[in-house]
Order: C-alpha cells, then structure tokens, then sequence
C-alpha cells in the first residue's frame, strides 16, 4: 500500500484574461511585474539589469516546465530508506528523457538562453539538452520601417525531431525575428519538434498577431502585454477583443511602455 496523493500533480499557472487564443499564455503574477517594472526603469542599470533577466527567466521557466512538459510516474527511496520500507516517495515529476533545444537569437537572446540551457541540465538528461545560436538584425526599409529580419549567422547543433524547442528573447516586438527563426528550422533543420515554445518578457498585440498567424502552433508565454499606444477606449477591454485596433509599437517599431532596446542594455552596447 502506498500513498496516491501525488500520482497526478494538477498544475496551471495563474494567467491573465484575453482573446488572442489558446497557445498564448501572460502570465499574472505580480513579484515579477514588480521585478519586470524594476528592469524597464529609466533608472536600472548593470549588473542589476542582467540579474533581474536572470530571475524572471527562471521563474518563468519553473512555469513553462510544469505545464508544457512531459511527466513521470517515480518512486524515489529518501533517506529514510534504512529505517522502513515505506520511506518512498510516490509521485508524478518531470521525465527527464525528453530532448529539448534552447535558441540563443543575438544579442537580446543570450543570456535568457544560456539561462535556459543552464535551467533544463538540471532537470532533463543533459546529454538530451541542446543550445543553438542564431546571429541576427532588423532589417529596414528607406522610411526606417523595421520589414522583417535577416540571419546573417547560425550554429546548429543537430536535428530537432521530437524535441521541445524553445526561443527565450525577451522583447517580442514586431514578431520579425521570431517568425524568421522559427522559419530556419522548418526549411533547413531535419525533424519535427515536439512542441514550439516562444519565452518573452514583453509581448505587444503586433508581436501575437503575427507568430500565432505565421506560425499558429508556437506557444507563447510573457509576463506582460505592453499595448501603451492604442486608442484610449482600448484600454477598458479585455486584452485580443479589438485586436486590430490594439497598438504597442511606436514609429520606429519599439515597444511601449516597454523598456528600451533590451539588446542594447544588456550588452551596455547602444550600437
């Protein structure tokens, strides 16, 4: 006889009200609001930039992981193990055979990667966890209109057959660079991924329109919906229900409230 209590962990994460469909998830969680707010203000700078991205991705990775991820049934002896039989813990956790690929898009996407890469060694196999790099920029257009994005280089470690495939970039703007990743390995890398999972901190109704409409099977989570430049009666509906009319890019496709260029402060390199 054993103790059925956990042998199926029931796990959502508390999320804000929308109508940008199922596969978005913004996350309502007010510490890393507070955190978030505190990286965005004029008035933060290194090292506590960086440390802040570090936090949030963690803690938006403890999400990802609970609901996104495969489980397990185990039984696990403690150390209690010598004194009584019984001392086993019976329960549903993370299975840690499942091949997952972090991508690092430069120069915002580095460090949440690495994080990432780092994050998911501890739970899966690591010899199943994989980091890809892609080098990449805006590309413009003569009125300095961002048209899309333009990789210009990649390291690719393998085939992504049956893998989780995550992208943690902090800013999701215009959804260019996104969408151009995610296109990279549908046309060049061998396999089909198990699952296509977008990780930002800041996402813009521009940013969903157009990954859940280019690519609808990508899986989004952000801990904010930035939509400061929508008209004002915008702003008393639940977040997707005028989503055409809903605004969070400025002229020069940056997001507002927003933070700023985040690949610029993170890498203290406004170049």
């Amino acid at each position: 006889m054993r103790d059925h209590t956990y042998d199926e962990v029931t796990f959502r994460a508390p999320q804000l009200e929308h109508r940008y469909g199922p596969n978005v998830h913004i996350l309502a969680d007010p510490l890393a609001l507070t955190q978030l707010a505190k990286l965005c203000a004029k008035g933060t700078f290194q090292p506590e930039i960086n440390t802040l991205v570090g936090v949030l991705y963690r803690d938006m990775l403890r999400a990802i992981v609970n609901t996104e991820f495969p489980r397990r049934q185990t039984a696990t002896p403690t150390r209690m193990i010598d004194s009584t039989p019984q001392a086993v813990f019976h329960g549903e956790t993370i299975e840690p055979e499942v091949r997952a690929v972090t991508v690092n898009i430069a120069r915002a996407g580095t460090l949440p990667s690495q994080i990432t890469y780092d994050f998911l060694n501890t739970i899966l196999d690591p010899r199943l966890v994989r980091q890809d790099h892609f080098v990449m920029a805006r590309v413009l257009d003569d009125a300095s209109q961002v048209i899309g994005a333009r990789i210009s280089g990649s390291k690719i470690g393998g085939d992504v057959d049956d893998a989780i495939l995550l992208f943690p970039d902090p800013m999701g703007a215009t959804g260019g660079s996104m969408c151009t990743a995610i296109d990279a390995y549908k046309e060049a890398v061998v396999g089909k991924p198990r699952k296509i999972i977008a990780a930002n901190l800041i996402v813009t109704p521009e940013y969903l329109k157009r990954v859940t409409t280019t690519h609808p099977e990508t899986i989004v989570y952000a801990l904010r919906l930035d939509r400061g430049l929508s008209p004002e009666d915008v702003f008393d509906t639940v977040p997707g229900t005028h989503w055409d009319k809903e605004r969070g890019l400025n002229d020069h496709q940056y997001i507002v409230p927003g933070g700023g260029g985040f690949g610029e402060i993170m890498n203290n390199a406004y170049v």
